[in-house]
């Protein structure tokens, strides 16, 4: 584990969304793999307590998406930091991606069920407020540098 990774995991922004990655996937991992063992993750994030003592229990190959998930948030570059769907800057591999993707879709409205009303409620008013930035953009035309690099 770098100092750098452990710096940025101190970051109360960085812990709270390395645990909702990894929540979501647990819910995912329950229902999706039953029959495989699903011990406590061991991780990089939880040997530095992020996960207090609420560690998540999945399966190996659901572990492994994770701390891939960690590692790409810790060292997002930005700040502050929107929804990987929403972000213009896409740093995950694309099976990582495509496994996201999958896993978020299965546990997201699953998830109120699991403690995250809340949270869930504010990623769909953001996802509201990103659809209409996007919209705005669109009606507003290509930008001078977009205009300049199609000719």
């Amino acid at each position: 584990m770098s100092d750098r990774f452990a710096e940025r995991m101190r970051d109360e922004s960085v812990r709270s969304d390395t645990r909702l990655v990894a929540d979501f996937a647990a819910i995912y991992c329950g229902a999706k793999h039953k029959d495989r063992a699903r011990p406590p993750i061991a991780s990089d994030a939880s040997v530095l307590g992020v996960y207090g003592n609420r560690v998540p229990h999945m399966c190996e190959e659901c572990a492994g998406h994770i701390r891939y998930a960690e590692k790409r948030r810790a060292f997002c570059p930005k700040d502050p930091k929107p929804f990987c769907a929403h972000c213009d800057t896409h740093c995950y591999k694309r099976d990582e991606s495509d496994w996201q993707r999958q896993m978020m879709s299965y546990a997201g409205p699953r998830s109120m069920f699991h403690g995250y009303a809340i949270p869930g409620i504010k990623h769909a008013l953001e996802a509201m407020k990103w659809k209409r930035e996007m919209a705005r953009r669109q009606a507003d035309g290509p930008t001078a540098t977009e205009d300049d690099a199609a000719r």
